[in-house]
């Protein structure tokens, strides 16, 4: 739990800036939030907040479900798109330039492997893929814990390499089908409430979609978080879970990216409660369960563009703000070194 016993001296120095107390809105929260997680870290109040060096991780995995006609897309893609973030090609890659941040893509167990070396890829797959969840288990209970320390491990590793910032993308043909399932396991919320459109499919597959998750959540009444993902998770799921995980380990922000990147963040705190302390969550996807799990855990998300494309681009987007609010906190001046008196 971080230590509340900064705060009060964080929102002093926050309120004494030349503007109106909660002039500056979200912004001041998250300035907030930012100082509270670098003063616990170093063990005194921040009058700086540092953020020098964010970092995207992708998770991509892919997903037996997917035969079932759940997606626009073959799994096939799946190592596609791997290849074009590998290339520079994908909108994820566009937003990383635009706001300097470097990316690392994690193979967790993708149908048709990248047969070629790259620098920015990192292989810890768990398998070819996940069996289909709506007939069967998505993977072995020794696969969700390997998956859970693999995530941990990498996430760590690039904290360790320099990281104050991290945020996690996923890529998986179906994945949006694992993460509703994941999501209505582990709530009261609904299987139509949890199920969206995923990647646009038409109201036939919609219905079809609704039918199979519903077959696979049926299965789960009474487990614990991992005893679910064993039976409706994916490989990436688990493996981002375990990062989120690492960012509250090692007392680094984690910015959280939509639909599937906050059922990760969810399973998370379920797992560990504090690892709620650490998040900040970038935006409010255009997935209809986004919206459900965002209130569930009361989180107020900086922007809502309607994306549903995944990746991280919603959580790197929202890195202008951060950087905005870091600056703030840390050069705009107070009343006092302004020589601004206000009666």
């Amino acid at each position: 739990m971080l230590n509340p016993s900064y705060s009060d001296a964080i929102w002093h120095r926050i309120n004494q800036k030349t503007k109106p107390v909660g002039a500056l809105g979200q912004l001041e929260s998250l300035a907030h939030q930012l100082a509270l997680i670098q003063s616990h870290r170093h063990n005194k109040t921040a009058e700086n907040i540092e953020l020098n060096s964010p970092k995207l991780i992708i998770f991509a995995g892919d997903h037996g479900i997917a035969d079932e006609g759940v997606s626009i897309a073959p799994s096939a893609v799946t190592q596609q798109m791997v290849m074009n973030f590998l290339a520079g090609g994908a909108a994820i890659n566009c937003f990383c330039r635009t706001n300097n941040v470097d990316m690392t893509v994690v193979d967790c167990g993708i149908l048709f492997p990248v047969e070629n070396d790259h620098s920015n890829l990192v292989r810890q797959r768990l398998g070819e893929r996940t069996h289909n969840f709506a007939s069967q288990a998505a993977m072995s209970p020794q696969q969700v814990s390997e998956g859970l320390k693999l995530g941990n491990d990498i996430a760590k590793q690039v904290i360790s390499g320099g990281a104050d910032l991290l945020m996690f993308g996923e890529m998986g043909i179906g994945n949006t089908s694992s993460a509703s399932a994941i999501l209505s396991a582990l709530t009261s919320l609904s299987v139509e409430d949890c199920v969206g459109r995923g990647t646009g499919i038409n109201e036939q597959q919609l219905s079809k979609k609704n039918k199979l998750v519903a077959q696979g959540v049926f299965r789960c009444e009474g487990l614990t978080v991992e005893e679910v993902m064993a039976e409706v998770g994916g490989f990436e799921i688990v493996q981002m879970t375990g990062a989120f995980l690492a960012a509250a380990d090692e007392q680094v922000p984690v910015i959280v990216d939509g639909f599937i990147a906050t059922v990760a963040a969810y399973a998370a705190t379920r797992i560990n409660p504090e690892c709620r302390e650490f998040m900040i969550f970038g935006h409010q996807s255009h997935e209809s369960g986004h919206k459900h799990l965002l209130s569930l855990m009361e989180a107020t998300p900086l922007l809502d563009l309607s994306l549903r494309l995944g990746e991280g681009t919603g959580a790197v987007l929202s890195v202008p703000l951060l950087r905005a609010a870091a600056e703030f906190y840390n050069n705009m001046a107070s009343f006092e070194e302004a020589g601004v008196v206000v009666d």
